[in-house]
């Protein structure tokens, strides 16, 4: 454990075989981005979102569900609508109930998951904050296990294979950017890392949660806004994964809407992969020049989640 971080190397190593058997490895693509109308340059797309339930919050759920007694209750989750999807898919795997609480933000695509895997789907309140509060009173009423979307070192770690199948596929990058909302993959991800290549934080200016943090030293409030709302604006990011984004994340980096979206086409035209907002806003900050590599610098990027038509965008 080094600085209050006990969501270690060696817990996230030990997880990955048990998660295995109900998640996919999932595929890297090299792109030029050329083919995007940019300079020349390689970059390595990791394409989780081609994950079971469409993100990869798979894997934070499967790690709750198989590292935490279940009651009869069954689980229940608040989200915006991948985290949702991920806890309905995974308890529908494993034979348990789930109740999902989701804000009146999430799209229709994700509503649809989630119901596909069986789960009682409650809508109610504008945020993610609002749904929150809601699935903390069911699990008090009825006993039901929370599984909380990104402050749980159980989330995280599951989040942090993720971080263990990355550096399997792609040894030898210097730099791999990364979207945040709550923090759960970002830190998970940089757990595994921990300080071995260079993290950087890619976030909508108008939900700045872990650049607000940066700046104030710690969690802070900030705007829940713009199109990622559903999947990247929570009030603020987790209490457990701050110590690891200080220690080991370099920078957040944020990008605008007409950023994001920009980059949900060009990957969508060019590449032919559907993301949704908060999925492409990675590579929004490298189609945009937000972030520029330096020469020879090897970067990839993660394209976390595709719950999304690509008919809106």
């Amino acid at each position: 454990m080094t600085n209050g971080i006990t969501v270690t190397r060696e817990r996230i190593a030990a997880m990955e075989p048990r998660i295995r058997p109900y998640i996919r490895h999932t595929p890297v693509l090299r792109v030029d981005m050329a083919d995007f109308d940019q300079p020349p340059l390689a970059v390595d797309l990791k394409l989780e979102c081609l994950q079971h339930s469409g993100s990869f919050k798979a894997r934070g759920a499967f790690t709750n569900l198989l590292e935490r007694p279940v009651p009869d209750a069954g689980v229940v989750a608040a989200s915006g609508g991948n985290h949702g999807a991920a806890v309905a898919y995974a308890a529908m795997r494993l034979g348990h109930k789930a109740t999902i609480f989701v804000p009146e933000v999430s799209p229709a695509a994700k509503l649809e998951r989630i119901r596909s895997y069986g789960a009682k789907l409650i809508v109610g309140g504008a945020r993610y904050a609002e749904a929150l509060a809601a699935s903390e009173r069911f699990a008090e009423e009825t006993g039901a296990l929370q599984i909380h979307a990104f402050n749980q070192e159980e989330t995280l770690v599951g989040q942090g294979t993720l971080g263990l199948e990355i550096e399997a596929d792609l040894p030898r990058i210097d730099t791999l950017l990364v979207a945040v909302g709550g923090g759960g993959l970002i830190g998970g991800i940089a757990a595994w890392f921990a300080g071995r290549i260079r993290i950087i934080a890619v976030e909508p200016e108008e939900a700045p949660t872990l650049h607000r943090a940066f700046e104030a030293g710690h969690p802070v409030d900030a705007p829940a806004e713009g199109i990622a709302a559903d999947s990247l604006a929570p009030k603020r990011v987790g209490e457990m994964m701050f110590p690891i984004a200080e220690a080991f994340v370099e920078r957040s980096i944020l990008v605008s809407d007409d950023d994001i979206i920009a980059a949900q086409k060009a990957l969508w035209n060019r590449a032919r992969i559907i993301s949704e907002p908060g999925g492409a806003a990675a590579f929004a900050a490298v189609l945009s020049g937000r972030y520029e590599p330096a020469a020879g610098e090897r970067v990839a990027v993660l394209v976390c989640g595709a719950n999304a038509d690509p008919a809106t965008f």
